[in-house]
């Protein structure tokens, strides 16, 4: 099973400051776990007037509890602390002349244990209005699948029904068959599964009303200051990043 999430909203500027404040967004006071932004590739068409950018993100990160408890120790990668290094490639493409921008976002790791896929599309309202002008509309959309069960069908032909859910995940995704004693081996891959994306639904839930909170400060400090105070409140939320 693969869940889904989907919002629309909107930001009461106009697309090209909206448009500049996502890609000034990390860090924001709602997003200080973000270390660091790195530009991979970026090419501009002057024919069709579109900007597409490749960046990755690292991030520090704490899994859900609930989701660790799902996890043998070996896979769960984390430090004394609970914390874990993410990566995330974004790609994104700007059309200058009709003011739109499509975002895609992927994580890099935890592949054999849970794929996010979160997609954004920025768009300067169609209507005729005045208000056009001064607003930018927002649709997001966030996938979630687990690809327990896939890796399990596939070692299960490879070395038969022993088999289970702990096993797939393994640290690295390394085909070493690691059976973990107890309740979780009697668990079925379908079960581990639905729980993983449930509780990752759950989390996204949470996060998405603060990725826009985020955004909103960034579009204050264009606002109030230009790039120069974005790039001073960046620096503070840096130094009182945990």
């Amino acid at each position: 099973m693969v869940k889904f999430y989907s919002n629309t909203y909107s930001y009461d500027y106009n697309f090209p400051a909206v448009s500049l404040a996502y890609f000034l967004r990390y860090p924001n006071p709602y997003s200080r776990h973000v270390a660091s932004t790195d530009t991979i590739e970026r090419s501009f068409d002057p024919e069709t007037q579109r900007l597409t950018t490749v960046r990755l993100h690292v991030k520090q990160s704490r899994l859900p509890p609930a989701v660790a408890k799902l996890l043998p120790k070996s896979a769960v990668g984390q430090d004394q602390d609970g914390r874990a290094q993410s990566f995330i490639l974004e790609k994104s493409v700007v059309d200058v002349r009709e003011e739109w921008m499509e975002t895609e976002s992927k994580n890099l790791d935890w592949n054999n244990v849970l794929s996010v896929i979160e997609r954004h599309t920025f768009r300067r309202p169609e209507e005729e209005s005045g208000t056009a002008d001064h607003r930018t509309d927002v649709s997001v959309s966030v996938t979630l699948k687990s690809r327990i069960g896939e890796q399990l069908r596939k070692r299960r032909q490879r070395w038969g029904e022993q088999a289970t859910a702990t096993s797939v995940i393994g640290a690295g995704g390394e085909e070493e068959p690691v059976v973990k004693q107890g309740w979780f081996s009697s668990w079925s891959s379908g079960a581990v599964r639905a729980a993983v994306e449930s509780i990752s639904l759950q989390r996204t839930e949470r996060s998405q009303p603060k990725a826009q909170l985020g955004m909103s400060v960034v579009l204050d400090r264009l606002r109030q200051g230009g790039i120069q105070a974005v790039l001073e409140g960046m620096k503070d939320d840096r130094e009182l990043a945990p």
